[in-house]
């Protein structure tokens, strides 16, 4: 199972935003890493840097690696329609996302280990792919053998804040959710202007 596993918080200070959730070191030190990154003389960034930063964010924000990045982006051109905002609806549709989303996980990475363990069921069958994408109307639910583990109930019953999201439902009981349909771009958080993303490849 490819994923990043490389420094967290240095790569956070990079790219300006706590992609990988709440961060101590990043409150700390908001500023990019390395000898320098305290300076106060800034280069003026390169409209490629921009777009790169983009990318790279929303790679990070996601845990996506590059190849599916990108093949996720050739899959959202061919569709009709704005095409980063496609890319971001996808991304959002992913099965370890919408686990984040829901509550079930503290972060995406912790979402991914509990797909990839098999404690997730979608529509009833066992699925341990993370990068599943959801159709509206799917349902999304805690393994019944799953549901004494102490992170899942820790973070279900203290994390409602979490499921404020128009495109999902949550039966914190069951600890079962419902996709109701890809989020429009206003109501997702992640501040990623997927517009340079598009720029980015469209070159």
């Amino acid at each position: 199972m490819a994923r990043y596993t490389g420094p967290t918080s240095k790569k956070a200070r990079a790219l300006g935003e706590p992609i990988f959730g709440f961060d101590k070191a990043f409150d700390k030190k908001k500023y990019r890493p390395g000898q320098h990154g305290n300076s106060r003389r800034r280069r003026q960034s390169s409209d490629y840097a921009l777009q790169l930063k983009e990318k790279q964010k929303a790679k990070y924000t996601y845990g996506v690696l590059e190849r599916q990045f990108r093949n996720m982006f050739e899959r959202a051109t061919r569709k009709s329609g704005v095409t980063g905002e496609i890319l971001i609806q996808m991304l959002e549709s992913r099965l370890d996302n919408t686990i984040f989303r829901l509550g079930i996980a503290p972060t995406r990475r912790a979402a991914r280990q509990l797909v990839s363990h098999k404690h997730i069921i979608v529509n009833g069958v066992v699925t341990n792919i993370p990068s599943a994408i959801l159709t509206p109307g799917d349902k999304v639910a805690v393994r019944a053998k799953s549901q004494h583990m102490e992170i899942i109930r820790d973070n279900v019953s203290s994390k409602s804040d979490v499921r404020n999201f128009g495109w999902l439902e949550f039966n914190k009981d069951r600890m079962e959710g419902t996709f109701l349909e890809a989020p429009q771009r206003d109501q997702v958080p992640e501040k990623i202007n997927e517009q340079l993303i598009v720029e980015l490849y469209s070159k």
